[in-house]
């Protein structure tokens, strides 16, 4: 069964839940578009902290599902898969939006055009890192929402609006797509990871097994619960990376996880030649090593 809260998310719940209608599963693809600046004035990029403490507080009346920070991978949810969130319009009487499906689950990337991270502009969304994208399409995913854009994959911010097509159609909008809304967002959304090699979007292994695909580097916090933790816990074993000195609360990220993944880090860079050094072979994990570990999706 798919999980109603993501795994790789931060639970804020804002209790204010409602069923959605049935029909197609869909996804919409918003940007937070919190400045507007240009490329002669890019601005810097609105912290990530201040829009969760939006949606928990003042905002609750247009939370979406999930908040994403793609230059990070952090991720947040707002209120579980199956209930409606509030980020679309949705007047009285007209065509059904936050409700109009089995799920309608609604992702807010932390982004603007021209915004400033680290001293570059990022112009699209597409442009930036993108982490944590594969954890967020799986989870996607296993509610249904197939990896198709019924009226197009956005490149741009013209909107494109057909209310046939979204009452019957499964799978992403962009927001610039969805009836009654006027909003031209999100300008752009990352392509659908590959099914198999490189782990792009839960790597494939072996008669159709699937992996856990790479949560993002700001997801690994120490004291962390998740049964991805028992999971990644086996597999550093398995490959003979085992540095624990307890066998308790292996859904918790500790003191023997670090220990035993940098072993794997230091196992990974020796046997493919890496000659990895300093923070290449310390905690947190990163993508590569990740997807070679080959943690079994649960």
């Amino acid at each position: 069964m798919a999980d109603l809260w993501m795994p790789a998310a931060e639970r804020h719940d804002i209790r204010d839940h409602a069923p959605t209608d049935g029909g197609p599963a869909k996804a919409v693809a918003h940007i937070t578009w919190d400045r507007n600046a240009t490329e002669a004035k890019p601005q810097a990029l609105v912290p990530y902290d201040r829009l969760r403490t939006y949606f928990t507080g003042a905002g609750k009346g247009v939370a979406p599902h999930v908040l994403w920070n793609p230059f990070d991978g952090k991720l947040c949810q707002f209120v579980p898969a199956t209930s409606r969130s509030k980020s679309l319009a949705d007047g009285p009487g007209g065509t059904r939006t936050n409700r109009a499906g089995s799920v309608v689950l609604q992702i807010e990337a932390l982004f603007f055009p021209w915004c400033v991270v680290d001293g570059k502009a990022y112009e699209s969304l597409d442009d930036t890192p993108c982490e944590g994208w594969d954890a967020l399409h799986a989870w996607v995913s296993s509610w249904g929402v197939p990896d198709v854009w019924p009226l197009g994959r956005p490149t741009d911010f013209r909107a494109h609006r057909d209310e046939e097509v979204w009452r019957s159609a499964a799978g992403w909008y962009a927001h610039a797509q969805v009836p009654e809304n006027t909003h031209q967002d999100p300008g752009s959304w990352p392509r659908f990871p590959r099914a198999g090699g490189g782990g792009g979007g839960g790597a494939q292994g072996g008669a159709g097994r699937t992996y856990e695909p790479f949560p993002g580097s700001a997801w690994f916090t120490l004291g962390r619960r998740s049964p991805v933790v028992a999971r990644m816990h086996r597999r550093l074993v398995a490959v003979g990376c085992d540095r624990y000195r307890s066998s308790s609360g292996k859904d918790t990220l500790g003191s023997g996880d670090v220990a035993s993944y940098e072993a794997w880090q230091r196992k990974y860079s020796a046997d493919h030649g890496k000659g990895w050094t300093g923070s290449a072979l310390t905690w947190p994990p990163g993508k590569e090593t990740w997807d070679a570990l080959k943690v079994p999706r649960g």
